[in-house]
């Protein structure tokens, strides 16, 4: 993948760390509940047009575009707030969401395929 040109302040760029593709993973949590959402993939121009435009901005690895949520389905991020992780390698999106977050039009891409684990106990 070519790097795209992007208006990411530079501060924040140098402290991304990026897959060999260019992308950093975006989850995308509900601000007031918590729950878990969706994972998206973000690169430098995304991540800056969901610090700028209040909308979440996605880069598809699929169709090698960008796609703000909702604007196709009306399912929309409405952006609360943006973090890095320690390490500069994912993004934590706290949006309000608008209907379902996932493409298959569940509420989130999360409750679909659970597993059975083994459950950890913590010692008192």
């Amino acid at each position: 993948m070519s790097e795209r040109p992007s208006d990411l302040d530079p501060k924040i760029a140098d402290r991304l760390k990026r897959t060999a593709d260019g992308l950093v993973p975006a989850i995308a949590q509900q601000y007031d509940t918590g729950e878990v959402l969706m994972l998206g993939w973000m690169d430098d121009e995304a991540l800056h047009r969901t610090l700028t435009t209040g909308r979440c901005t996605y880069w598809s690895r699929s169709r090698q575009e960008y796609w703000v949520k909702g604007d196709s389905s009306g399912h929309q991020q409405w952006v609360r707030s943006v973090a890095l992780d320690c390490d500069g390698d994912a993004i934590l999106v706290k949006v309000d969401q608008v209907g379902a977050a996932c493409h298959t039009g569940d509420r989130t891409c999360w409750d679909a395929d659970v597993l059975d684990p083994v459950v950890g106990v913590r010692p008192e």
